[in-house]
């Protein structure tokens, strides 16, 4: 059992001696003891702040914003797109510009797979890799159901969430999806459509 004495200069020391070394036991310095009980204080005010005003706190919201100004900035080299059937398909055979299509598939990553799965194969949604469509006859018409949503709100309307740049960044990625065939826990849904490009 240790013990402790007082040096002549006034330190409180242990004795208690390891590897040479003198063990001191000084109490901690005023400042950090204040720090530590600010920092305690904080977390309850911060954790009423979470309940009383959700929005106050929300890391999601948080995220997101950072997220859209970082695409704000990327978005300013492609200038305003199209949600048509030629700027979708410029995405998908244009050497070029087929590199968006990693900020598609960040979109995508960010808003679907909770009900497409990480790799569009379906879990409460459809299968985004076959053939079978739903909703869909030309590739066109895939930005319009992201805007508008589909089947009584069980696709979800992002029209109001998502900057038209966005929405026809997803787009192309989920048109890209195809043909890969994943295997899915759903059925193929929907009918065999002509193959992307074809005229309507």
């Amino acid at each position: 059992m240790s013990s402790q004495t007082h040096e002549p200069d006034g330190g409180l020391i242990d004795n208690h001696v390891y590897d040479g070394i003198q063990e001191y036991d000084n109490p901690l310095p005023g400042w950090w003891t204040n720090l530590f009980w600010a920092t305690i204080l904080f977390s309850v005010v911060y954790l009423f702040a979470g309940w009383t005003n959700p929005q106050l706190v929300n890391t999601r919201q948080t995220y997101e914003s950072a997220v859209t100004k970082q695409l704000e900035k990327q978005f300013a080299t492609l200038g305003q797109l199209e949600p048509d059937q030629a700027t979708l398909m410029g995405f998908l055979t244009d050497e070029e510009q087929t590199k968006w299509l990693k900020v598609g598939e960040a979109i995508f990553r960010t808003h679907c797979v909770s009900c497409h799965g990480r790799d569009g194969s379906g879990i409460s949604g459809p299968n985004l890799t076959d053939d079978h469509y739903k909703h869909v006859k030309t590739i066109g018409d895939i930005p319009q159901i992201v805007v508008e949503g589909a089947n009584k709100g069980s696709m979800p309307a992002w029209g109001n969430r998502l900057m038209t740049n966005e929405i026809v960044l997803v787009s192309s990625y989920v048109a890209s999806l195809r043909g890969k065939n994943l295997s899915s826990t759903r059925p193929a849904e929907g009918d065999v459509i002509e193959p992307w490009g074809a005229a309507p």
